[in-house]
């Protein structure tokens, strides 16, 4: 049976008796300009706040149901995180002589207004109403639990140290909802492999910015880190270690857990036909055998889409990817096939010219696409494209998700896919492996998704988008300060309304939360010159 209720005073034994950090009792304020502490990112739809503040009483809140809630773990875990992270809020402050205090807020009633989902989707709810008007118990209502989890994030986020080394937080009433269904960051794991514990500290870093999917690139041409049950060869000779650099079966299982517990979703990508190499590694006979003339090179280029043996493959692999990730979306790329491999190759040209289409590689690539389209369908998956498989003329499925990532002119894409009815993912102004010095955060701010020629029907197809960090020049060591507070910009401007985008006004509030991150335990890089109240003390 779940508890009813979840005191913070028990993390407070532990974390005061494990403080082993040097006292010290003057922390002076770091400059935020006019934005008050306790300002929340993403911005929400709608924030009240008054000058009003109401002392918490930390080392003994309190998280309850109201009397006609729902309950279930993920509601109940999420207590016993958010319990930590206010006891966290007060830093060494907590041991300071403090006069009490009364009356003092002393808990957070949750109010889920319907039974809960087992895992986050597409279609979720995040909707939630916060309110704190007096010196007792806030409350939060929301009609899912993907709005409690959002809405508790929110409630942690209001809570500040005042100057008496108090934590307070002001009289505060917020009404919120995000703007777009999908919200993503993108993480390659083939370029440079992610240890299980850094994916699992970044999606802490998703959860603390409301992005609700990740979109995990978990294999590509330099490495297939991603062990198969059916064919362990792709690993055992496709992973650049086959026992350190892997994902097993359980570490998928951790993943998809950690992420569904903070209402993020795990939506795996495994590109064909190009971007295979380390896939051909452990499946002979997958990919074409390159030719210089008439004979064979030793190279090897895309999948040979004109054997039977390839889609056998594909339907057994993605069968077996479809028993371990939950969601009901699969991204299948299917971007950057090069076509000079198959012109070289002469079996590939007899079968194009038995099948009348002797050199229209484009056409060849199609009927590869759409015979992986149908497997997936047939399996059960709905699926998400490279914004190529569209643009050369694949016929899809039309409830198709394309993704738009090519940089020249992605308005004109947008437009272009939203007209042929399909739903649209945008990332082509949010590539974050593309850096440069100063604050290029504030290019990725001010990106207006929306701004691109179409109806008001076309715009309702932009279902979100994702900032993407391909992994050529990340691993371990600096992967997450290399996304964070970059990719917080890209979340504010999904989440929040259109209206929100003045970029001197987050300045400071990007600031205050890339502080609120860092004491979380994420390493998040900084903005400009300054400096945090808790950072990187003795």
């Amino acid at each position: 049976m779940l508890r009813q209720l979840f005191f913070v005073t028990s993390i407070a034994v532990v974390a005061l008796a494990n403080s082993q950090r040097k006292l010290s009792l003057d922390f002076p304020t770091p400059l935020l300009g006019n934005t008050s502490p306790g300002s929340v990112w993403p911005q929400p739809e709608s924030h009240v706040s008054t000058a009003e503040t109401f002392p918490v009483a930390v080392e003994s809140f309190m998280f309850t149901y109201a009397s006609k809630s729902y309950k279930c773990d993920l509601v109940y875990e999420a207590f016993k995180r958010y319990g930590a992270i206010i006891i966290n809020s007060a830093g060494d402050q907590k041991l300071r002589f403090r006069p009490l205090t009364t009356p003092m807020l002393t808990g957070l009633e949750v109010n889920l207004m319907a039974p809960c989902e087992d895992y986050p989707s597409l279609d979720m709810d995040e909707s939630y109403a916060l309110d704190i008007n007096s010196m007792a118990v806030a409350t939060l209502t929301a009609k899912s639990v993907w709005g409690i989890l959002r809405g508790m994030e929110s409630f942690s986020q209001l809570l500040w140290e005042s100057d008496s080394g108090q934590i307070v937080a002001n009289k505060t009433n917020i009404i919120d909802k995000p703007r777009y269904a999908h919200r993503g960051i993108l993480l390659d794991t083939s370029r440079h492999y992610q240890p299980v514990n850094v994916i699992l500290e970044n999606i802490d870093g998703m959860a603390y910015n409301k992005i609700n999917v990740f979109h995990w690139h978990i294999v590509d041409d330099q490495s297939f880190p991603y062990v198969s049950t059916v064919y362990p060869d792709l690993s055992a000779k496709g992973a650049y270690n086959p026992i350190t650099h892997i994902y097993t079966i359980e570490d998928v299982a951790e993943v998809i857990e950690y992420a569904r517990l903070r209402g993020i979703r795990v939506v795996p990508e495994f590109d064909t036909p190009g971007h295979t190499t380390s896939m051909g590694k452990g499946q002979p006979g997958l990919l074409t055998e390159c030719y210089t003339g008439s004979n064979p090179n030793g190279n090897y280029g895309p999948i040979n889409p004109t054997v039977n043996t390839t889609y056998t493959f594909i339907q057994n692999l993605f069968t077996e990817v479809k028993s371990s990730f939950k969601d009901a979306y699969i991204h299948l790329g299917g971007d950057e096939v090069s076509f000079s491999c198959w012109q070289s190759n002469p079996a590939i040209n007899n079968w194009m010219k038995s099948h009348n289409m002797t050199g229209d590689y484009k056409k060849l690539e199609q009927v590869y696409i759409q015979q992986v389209l149908d497997i997936s369908a047939a399996i059960g998956y709905s699926y998400i494209v490279w914004q190529e498989v569209v643009d050369n003329g694949v016929k899809v499925k039309a409830d198709t998700v394309v993704e738009v990532w090519i940089n020249n002119h992605p308005d004109n894409e947008l437009a272009k896919v939203t007209a042929l009815g399909y739903r649209a993912l945008l990332a082509a102004p949010w590539y974050l492996d593309y850096i440069s010095t100063g604050e290029d955060w504030k290019r990725y701010y001010s990106y207006e998704p929306s701004n691109f020629n179409g109806t008001a029907e076309q715009k309702k197809l932009l279902i979100g988008g994702e900032a993407c960090l391909w992994g050529e020049y990340v691993d371990g060591s600096n992967v997450t300060p290399r996304l964070w507070p970059r990719a917080s910009a890209v979340a504010e401007r999904l989440w929040s309304p259109e209206t929100v985008n003045d970029v001197d006004a987050a300045t400071p509030r990007l600031h205050q939360h890339r502080c609120r991150m860092v004491q979380r335990g994420i390493p998040a890089e900084p903005l400009h010159p300054g400096y945090c109240k808790h950072e990187w003390r003795n």
